[in-house]
């Protein structure tokens, strides 16, 4: 069997591979997030595939205090990023509260897209690598929100750590009225997504 590392800190990534019954550890990218792409689907794979290399590059040199990610096996690391699109305008994590109540604002009453990019590095431990990289889309729309109900929602401190302000299974699923897609790609990793791309490879993520 190989080693899985998923290159997050989200707990809501973790949680979703524990959910499907996978075997990993956690490595959680530090570098700096830098887009250069417009495209919503082209800029989360840019981030997605940051974070991948940056943990993929520490597999053989992270040193005796990481010694799980040492490893003579064959290792996949899965690196993701999701952010949200409403128009032409690209929404990460809010800077602020101010920033959050901005981006709730936009989304209130209207349909955007969460874009979740994926980025899956394969190391050999005969040294051979590849990386898949590819991102997932799902339309969201939610409902009105007043100035008081975005106000309250930010008062929990919900929004200030996720893409376009909240969290989709989190308090503020109450002002979801649909959507069409992937719903865990919304949440953060769109599971059912990566294990049908590996499984084109020839890839079966329970037997690595």
């Amino acid at each position: 069997m190989g080693q899985i590392i998923l290159a997050s800190a989200s707990p809501r990534r973790k949680e979703l591979l524990e959910q499907i019954g996978l075997c990993f550890d956690v490595c959680p990218a530090k570098g700096e997030e830098i887009i250069t792409k417009n495209v919503p689907g082209e800029a989360v794979e840019e981030l997605a595939s940051q974070k991948a290399r940056e943990v993929a590059g520490m597999v053989k040199t992270y040193g005796a205090e990481h010694e799980e990610l040492v490893t003579p096996q064959d290792v996949m690391v899965i690196g993701a990023d999701t952010i949200v699109a409403y128009g032409e305008e690209i929404l990460g994590k809010p800077k602020d509260e101010k920033d959050a109540f901005r981006m709730l604002s936009l989304l209130s009453g209207n349909t955007h897209a969460v874009y979740t990019g994926v980025s899956i590095i394969l190391l050999a431990a005969s040294g051979k690598a590849g990386e898949l990289t590819f991102h997932e889309r799902t339309d969201v729309v939610m409902r009105h929100m007043d100035a008081q109900e975005i106000r309250r929602y930010i008062a929990t401190g919900e929004p200030m750590d996720k893409a376009g302000a909240y969290g989709i299974q989190g308090k503020c699923a109450i002002f979801i009225d649909k959507i069409d897609g992937d719903y865990n790609n919304v949440v953060g990793l769109p599971v059912a997504a990566i294990y049908r791309e590996l499984k084109k490879l020839g890839i079966d993520l329970y037997l690595w």
